[in-house]
């Protein structure tokens, strides 16, 4: 109702969208970004024409963007409804366990009755009296049929319970917007222009023969199941059906830029026409078909008729065929004890900081601050610790209010005209670029990887307070709302891209962070989870020309996909479900490059895109081909997987990179649990944003002093093989104060290089047994482990940070005690015990 009454007034100003034409999307936003912000003064001092066109796109902004929030917010509150009833039956299911298994007992033992008296051609009747009983046996049949529950939903009863709330919603949503549509979606429009005339009349006008066509057959049965068609179901199956339409982008809104057609969306034929006569495409296939899919061809039976031959050798490693088992044996972690030992030994050279002076010392190292320019004038921030603060307060999920009291340099209003006029999403991608490229740039972060491959993946918050109602129900998350931030992060540990989005679509954004970031990185190869892993994300990646490798899971059940019939390989034939259809891609190549063409150049985000197309119904051409595309690529990526164990462990190496990451960002997100309150979609991605920018500066900043620690043993000399840095990770953060008062210091002491003095050269490099052995002389060598422990020539870093900071690797027992430790150190463990439980019973305490 909110949402409805400010669109209502927005509406009655009478801005035409016509004016708006012919303005780049970007300087409309930024000029409504600086009407949401000034004041009445503000605006009175600037000149009339420049007044009038802030006033205008700010309206027309907000216009489009309330329309989009409202469309969404109905979707929601459809799809919460439906998820509610889910979890109604799901109890019913769970408190009734008891009394259903104490039935099948029953049941089982009257079975055995009957058996054993007909196998002894006894009396039946006589057996079951003995055995139960009679008048238990009633009881039982009359509680089991209590108990028993629909083989499917019951779709009148869920209407019923879903009703009271869509009756109120219905009239608000549907006469505030006009809604268009395909010419395949006319039957639902004359449905909801039905409806839209019964609540204007008030449940008056009913007309005598509801239209029911246009429903699905479950939907269309519970309607008519009665004498006569039971108008409370039709009036949710119709707004359900609206739902599905508005999402798949057969239906749209007039004056909405998320809900529009699919076609308006694209870069227009014309201009399409223009950019392939006028040069290449920016696409990675030929611009024709039948080209592409030659070479297709030959590829995937070449690929198909390699690994058939290996697994009928069986000369796949750790795979195993038997007809139509397909065993893979998962491969064991292979970071050298070694790896562990002296990463540990780096992090206690590391110096204690406290976060404000980390990202003060990273801002001085790369000047990232500077890219939070005024949103008006284009300059940075008069004080550059008061954006960071600003910024702190997102990343810590802290929020300014709380911030403004935890810290000595700004008062609330100030934190708040800074956040308003200096942070914007444009600001925060290209500060984040510039701690990206200083970090993949350190000669330390070369024995990460190689820069060429990246992975992503989601972790999720709990929502509460205002931020509930953007948020949405996932398994993974119980039964709690959620939101994801799901975060793009490359080989060498930076983080260049994030969103938060809806935790039950990671897929559609898998795209987004490798087009839209504002890094110097070159990326060709791409891994997610099983999130991320649809057809359809496979065939944009490949026509984008990138390479996609997620972990699938359950691939013994995933299907491939051949040009020819399945038995011209019999050992992958009962693994092969069917034939590319190459006519449907030919159809539709030119909407394929067209749609591709649109992504890359930033007309419409892939991750609407996809959204979009995933929702469409099955005879959408577009889908389908793109959807054909993916299984030819995912039928040659498991083909790789099967034939190729470096790209298993690759893949699960680059996945823990950002499992390992997704605790550190937790950790840096510790306010309220974690759990994010924000109600506009805006003041979300900030979040997102903020922690993500903290998180690369943290790791920028552990980069540069790993690398020095790493020098200062080397110059000890202990020489140090390469073979271990690339178990190095650089994502601990023990050494680092994220706690407590957020104070900017100015005397901090700093070395004649411009660096914190490291800490003292740990003695226990002495003291280690071999193999792992660390003699004393000032010339020893840190030996490798045996090569049944090495990574067996894989590339992939391991990763050794869990839980708090960094994996505690315990070093090899000394004589005389089990466990490796001194006394001293004994003693040092528990004063730091003492000194954490004391601090833990403070309310506030200095960083």
């Amino acid at each position: 109702m909110r949402l409805v009454e400010q669109l209502t007034c927005l509406r009655a100003i009478g801005l035409d969208p016509a004016h708006a034409e012919g303005v780049h999307p970007e300087r409309l936003r930024q000029l409504s970004r600086m009407g949401g912000r000034f004041t009445a003064a503000q605006l009175r001092e600037l000149s009339p024409q420049r007044r009038q066109a802030t006033l205008v796109a700010t309206v027309l902004d907000t216009t489009a963007r309330l329309t989009d929030d409202t469309i969404a917010l109905f979707d929601r509150a459809v799809g919460r409804l439906f998820r509610r009833a889910e979890a109604r039956e799901e109890d019913a299911v769970l408190r009734n366990a008891r009394s259903v298994n104490e039935k099948v007992r029953l049941f089982t033992k009257l079975g055995d009755a009957l058996l054993a008296a007909k196998a002894a051609k006894g009396d039946p009747l006589k057996a079951v009296e003995t055995a139960i009983g009679w008048e238990r046996l009633a009881r039982s049949v009359e509680e089991a049929r209590r108990l028993v529950r629909p083989d499917k939903t019951d779709l009148s009863a869920l209407a019923a319970r879903a009703w009271p709330v869509l009756h109120r919603l219905g009239p608000l949503f549907l006469g505030a917007f006009r809604f268009r549509g395909l010419p395949a979606a006319a039957g639902t429009l004359q449905a909801v222009e039905t409806l839209l005339a019964i609540y204007r009349s008030d449940n008056a006008d009913w007309p005598a023969d509801l239209p029911v066509a246009f429903l699905r057959s479950g939907w269309r049965n519970a309607v008519l199941a009665g004498e006569k068609a039971n108008r409370r179901t039709w009036e949710i199956a119709t707004l359900l059906a609206l739902r599905d339409r508005l999402r798949a982008g057969d239906v749209w809104v007039e004056g909405s830029r998320q809900w529009r057609a699919v076609e308006d969306q694209l870069i227009t034929p014309a201009l399409f026409r223009s950019m392939r006569e006028s040069g290449p495409l920016p696409v990675a296939v030929p611009e024709t078909a039948r080209s592409w899919l030659d070479e297709r061809r030959d590829l995937l039976a070449r690929r198909l008729t390699e690994v058939a031959g290996r697994a009928a050798r069986g000369a796949l490693e750790d795979v195993r065929i038997e007809g139509e088992k397909l065993t893979i044996t998962p491969h064991k972690a292979n970071t050298p004890e070694a790896a562990e030992v002296f990463a540990e030994r780096l992090y206690d050279m590391l110096p204690p900081v406290r976060i404000t002076d980390l990202l003060a010392e990273v801002d001085r190292w790369t000047g990232f601050s500077a890219q939070f320019t005024h949103l008006r004038s284009g300059l940075p921030a008069d004080d550059p610790r008061v954006v960071l603060t600003a910024v702190l307060a997102d990343a810590t999920n802290l929020g300014l209010t709380r911030m403004a009291e935890a810290c000595s340099i700004a008062t609330y209003h100030h934190l708040t005209w800074t956040a308003g006029w200096h942070l914007s999403e444009q600001n925060y991608r290209q500060a984040l670029a510039a701690v990206v490229n200083a970090q993949q740039s350190q000669p330390l972060a070369a024995f990460f990887g190689n820069g060429t491959a990246s992975s992503s993946d989601g972790v999720l918050f709990l929502t509460a307070g205002h931020g509930e109602a953007a948020g949405s129900y996932n398994a993974k998350a119980g039964s709690d709302p959620a939101l994801s931030i799901y975060t793009h992060i490359s080989d060498r540990y930076a983080p260049f891209h994030a969103t938060m989005n809806r935790p039950h679509g990671e897929a559609p954004h898998v795209v987004d962070g490798l087009l839209y970031h504002e890094a110097d990185l070159k990326t060709s190869i791409h891994h997610t989870d099983g999130g991320g892993a649809s057809e359809h994300v496979f065939g944009l990646m490949h026509l984008l020309g990138f390479r996609f490798a997620p972990r699938i899971p359950n691939l013994a059940e995933r299907k491939l996909y051949a040009f020819d019939k399945a038995d011209t390989w019999p050992v992958l034939a009962p693994f092969i479900a069917g034939k590319i259809d190459e006519k449907l891609i030919e159809a539709h190549w030119d909407d394929l490059l067209r749609l591709t063409a649109s992504v890359r150049t930033g007309v419409v985000s892939a991750s609407l895109m996809l959204q979009r197309l995933g929702a469409y119904p099955r005879q959408n051409g577009l889908a389908l081909a793109l959807r054909e595309i993916g299984r030819i690529q995912r039928t040659l990526l498991v083909l790789d997987w099967l034939d190729d164990p470096s790209l298993r462990r690759h893949t699960t190496a680059e996945l823990n990179i950002g499992e390992a990451r997704n605790a550190l960002a937790r950790a840096v997100s510790f306010h309220r649990l974690g759990r994010v309150r924000d109600r506009t979609a805006d003041a979300r991605q900030h979040r997102a944003s903020g922690l993500t920018l903290v998180t690369a500066a943290i790791v920028l900043w552990n980069t540069v002093y790993l690398g020095r620690a790493l020098d200062a043993l080397r110059r000890d000399g202990i020489q140090v093989p390469d073979a271990l840095l690339a178990h190095l990770a650089p994502l601990g953060w023990r050494h680092i104060n994220l706690t407590g008062d957020y104070h900017w210091a100015r005397n901090t002491v700093f070395e004649p290089d411009g660096f914190r003095p490291l800490r003292a050269r740990p003695p226990a490099l002495a003291a280690a047994q071999p193999p792992y052995s660390y003699p004393s002389s000032r010339t020893a060598t840190l030996q490798l482990p045996s090569q049944q422990n090495s990574h067996a020539g894989s590339s992939a870093p391991g990763i050794w940070p869990r839980g708090r900071g960094t994996r505690q690797a315990a070093a090899p027992a000394a004589p005389g005690r089990a466990d490796g430790r001194s006394r001293a150190s004994r003693l040092r463990l528990r004063r730091t015990s003492q000194a954490r439980g004391r601090s833990s019973r403070r309310l506030r305490w200095r960083c």
